[in-house]
């Protein structure tokens, strides 16, 4: 952020105010310290959208990266609010300071930009609180013991019979507990096998539904054995990923060591 700040301003120190068309709204703002800015000719203006993908695009083509089914990765401006919000979390930020610097008006927004986890949770925990010895006092008050209970309590709920739950703290469930059709399952690679018998006991139950004409049933369970094979799909890409080796491109110690010397060898004349 403090690289980004730097390059923005001008000779004065300030960052240049700039105005910028909301395409949503289909207005002029007014104009604004913007970061995502550049001098062109005699003005200052705004970095466009359209340049910012076209840059991303060229950086990810540039690189090569791909996902783990082979296609290039893609990203879009906004998925880089993510990945700062969890990287300021993960750095010890106080949540409700990345909270102001994202113009969420809700701090659950914001935590819900981040999975947390129980020791990176506890441990920026720990963290902000040692830091917070260094502040006047009466910026922070002691978390209840219902309020305490409550965070700690989030973790034990995150954990299910085949994986992890990666819901945020202070969400709630919004799939109604069906976790094998919800995205946010994290299947173990040691839950292989059982979810191969969630998956066969499924084709066996709409194979009976289907007998037995319960259509609304097998429409259902249809929704499940999709998830079932999602999630099994997962844990094959994942084995899949780490058992391939990643050519990172280093150079070999002869072409570090290739040296071409002037220096005659003993017996001849130089």
């Amino acid at each position: 952020m403090s690289t980004i700040v730097c390059r923005a301003r001008d000779e004065s120190g300030k960052i240049p105010l700039v105005a910028s068309y909301d395409h949503g709204e289909r207005v002029w703002n007014p104009p604004m310290p913007l970061l995502f800015q550049w001098r062109t000719g005699e003005q200052n203006r705004v970095v466009s959208m359209s340049t910012i993908r076209k840059a991303l695009d060229e950086t990810l083509d540039a690189a090569g990266l791909t996902d783990n089914t082979g296609q290039p990765l893609r990203y879009q401006p906004h998925d880089f609010r993510r990945i700062f919000v969890t990287d300021a979390i993960m750095s010890g930020l106080p949540p409700h300071i990345a909270q102001i610097i994202v113009g969420h008006k809700n701090i659950s927004t914001t935590m819900g930009y981040k999975a947390v986890y129980p020791t990176e949770a506890i441990e920026a925990h720990h963290a902000f609180i040692a830091r917070r010895a260094l502040r006047p006092s009466e910026e922070y008050r002691i978390p209840t013991s219902e309020e305490w209970d409550s965070f700690l309590g989030h973790f034990e709920r995150r954990k299910l019979s085949v994986g992890t739950c990666g819901r945020a703290f202070g969400t709630d469930c919004i799939h109604e507990h069906a976790c094998i059709r919800c995205p946010m399952l994290r299947p173990e690679p040691t839950q292989h096998s059982r979810l191969t018998e969630i998956r066969d006991n499924l084709i066996a139950r709409i194979a009976e539904a289907e007998q037995e004409g319960w259509l609304g049933e097998v429409e259902g369970l249809r929704v499940s054995l999709a998830g079932a094979e999602e999630k099994l799909g997962q844990l094959v890409a994942e084995a899949r990923r780490k058992s391939t080796a990643v050519d990172l491109g280093m150079p070999t110690f002869g072409q570090i060591a290739i040296r071409t010397s002037d220096v005659a060898a003993p017996g001849e004349v130089g």
